[in-house]
């Protein structure tokens, strides 16, 4: 896979999303209308307690990702109530375009008390084409069960072979060094498989093989067609120390498959890494690949987990 990088085109502090919210741009993903790319992405505001809830927020680009023409004005989607999965916020949000549907799956957060959260998978359904969402329900559509017991998010849904196909990720447990240390959670990608969209059937198994060690997090796969092979991209970290050693931080990783199914991870064809000295210099994270126009794009999160915005590269040949 050969990338070209285009930029960070999005900035956060630049932005009227800036005058609403207090941070961050995570997670950027793309549906393609007629004439123009809208992506949403996942922004924070402080609560009275000092803690942050997760908003669903939007931009509207042409199709080259070189003009933004749009930004969300009002609210796409409400947290949900309280006690339910998505009570503390939303993120990340995957957009679904399907004829004259548009479905949106939720990764919705809630805190605990003996970790910091626990998360579910939601679905919400748009009938203004993508301006805004409303909840299926208050539960999630796939959530934790006997051998995913917890954090189950990051639902990345397409249909192929007339079959949707989520890939996401699920916690296998949390690590405690010390009792002066938070408990730090390790996390793997699986996928599941639905003929609607909403009742899925998960295979309960680990499809990309760890490369760092035993207790490497995988995080928010996205997955493309190319001709008759299947590419993912995914971002991973170490378990700990990834907060300030930009060496134990996100990079991406990539995987390939010929049936959904089995993967073959070759992080060393990605092609593409961090840029010295740039908005990248320090982590990529949380990618999402588009085509559009018969062109292939990926975008992505930078340093400090998509703090500042996000921006996008292109594919020049496989």
């Amino acid at each position: 896979m050969k990338w070209k990088k285009l930029g960070q085109i999005f900035e956060f502090e630049k932005s009227p999303i800036a005058q609403k919210f207090v941070s961050h741009v995570q997670s950027p993903q793309a549906v393609v209308f007629d004439d123009f790319v809208r992506v949403y992405f996942s922004t924070r505001k402080k609560e009275d307690n000092g803690k942050f809830v997760s908003h669903v927020q939007y931009i509207d680009s042409s199709k080259d990702f070189k003009n933004i023409i749009n930004f969300s004005k009002h609210e796409v989607i409400s947290v949900g109530e309280t006690g339910t999965f998505n009570e503390h916020g939303i993120f990340p949000f995957n957009p679904l375009k399907l004829e004259d549907k548009f479905y949106g799956y939720t990764t919705g957060w809630t805190r605990r008390r003996s970790v910091d959260v626990d998360s579910g998978i939601g679905l919400s359904i748009s009938d203004d084409n993508g301006e805004t969402f409303k909840k299926l329900g208050g539960g999630p559509v796939l959530t934790s069960s006997l051998y995913e017991p917890f954090l189950v998010c990051d639902g990345f849904v397409r249909k192929f072979k007339d079959k949707f196909y989520m890939f996401y990720i699920f916690g296998q447990k949390w690590c405690q060094e010390s009792q002066e240390q938070a408990p730090e959670r390790v996390y793997k990608i699986g996928y599941a498989t639905s003929e609607d969209g909403i009742n899925w059937i998960k295979a309960n198994r680990c499809i990309i093989e760890d490369k760092i060690d035993e207790n490497e997090c995988q995080a928010l796969p996205t997955v493309i067609k190319i001709g008759e092979r299947y590419h993912m991209y995914f971002c991973y970290r170490h378990m700990v120390g990834f907060r300030t050693d930009k060496e134990k931080g996100y990079r991406l990783g990539y995987a390939y498959s010929d049936d959904l199914i089995n993967w073959t991870r070759e992080d060393e064809n990605a092609g593409i890494t961090t840029s010295e000295g740039a908005w990248d210099s320090d982590m990529m994270c949380y990618p999402n690949l588009v085509e559009i126009n018969d062109k292939i794009y990926l975008l992505y999160n930078g340093n400090e987990f998509g703090k500042h915005g996000f921006g996008v590269a292109e594919l020049e040949g496989v």
